[in-house]
């Protein structure tokens, strides 16, 4: 049996760590990516702790292209073959009028959230079509402002719109190499990032009004199912989010 390997840009904390575990106990070894090594050595100890997986920590900034080279010279060095990539990293710029916004917010966006995919999607693009038995899988993080925007958040919602696109690209391209890609889009999942909705964020008429979140637990459920799926099969778009957020119609 091939032993399946996964790699996890933004594995530090929050999604990441959560579905970086939840993979382990799928049975996925995993290197995990992230800017910060402190973080990830903790995650790779809570996966070795319950798990008999494999987690490798690679520092790693995946807006810039030779970082995330080494990354994958990593993973072939180590393991030998990709299945997956969750494209997970992602930043966002604080809740300031665009005309206001300085562009420096614009470029560590675009820089993180889409460069970075872009750079991930290529090497693993490169590893899965020459290995044997050929192939993998590559999810996105996209998010909901990947279907809705927030007020003021320019961005990160452009970025997220242009991950569809990505996703689709990579789905097309990815058929003569036996790669599967699709996107998750989540909302309101509870993180260090999204705790503050439960004292309130703003809504598109202008008003402060909390929101429901829900458990991380789920959206890893959701990742582990779209990553165990057969080659043969893709959830090309999955959408989950806290049941009461206000979203769907008026709220």
């Amino acid at each position: 049996m091939v032993e399946r390997v996964a790699v996890i840009t933004g594995a530090g904390s929050g999604i990441g760590a959560a579905c970086a575990q939840a993979l382990a106990q799928a049975g996925f070894h995993l290197v995990l990516a992230g800017r910060r090594a402190e973080p990830l050595v903790e995650c790779a100890e809570v996966i070795q702790a319950v798990t008999d997986r494999q987690a490798i920590v690679v520092p790693t900034d995946v807006s810039e292209e030779s970082q995330v080279s080494a990354l994958f010279d990593k993973v072939r060095d180590q393991f030998g073959r990709l299945d997956l990539l969750f494209n997970n990293a992602g930043t966002g710029a604080p809740p300031i009028p665009i005309e206001d916004l300085p562009f420096k917010y614009w470029q560590k966006v675009v820089a993180t959230n889409l460069t970075g995919s872009y750079l991930c999607a290529q090497q693993a693009f490169k590893l899965m079509a020459r290995q044997v038995p050929q192939g993998g899988r590559i999810i996105n993080n996209g998010s909901i402002s990947a279907i809705s925007p927030r007020p003021h958040s320019t961005p990160y919602t452009a970025t997220k719109h242009a991950i569809t696109g990505l996703t689709k690209s990579l789905s097309l391209d990815g058929r003569r190499y036996n790669i599967a890609a699709g996107q998750i889009d989540i909302g309101n999942a509870l993180t260090e990032m999204t705790q503050v909705m439960a004292d309130g964020v703003p809504q598109a008429d202008g008003s402060i009004k909390p929101e429901p979140t829900m458990n991380l637990n789920d959206v890893a459920a959701a990742v582990v199912y779209m990553a165990s799926l057969s080659l043969d099969s893709n959830v090309q778009f999955m959408s989950v989010m806290a049941t009461k957020m206000p979203l769907v119609g008026r709220g």
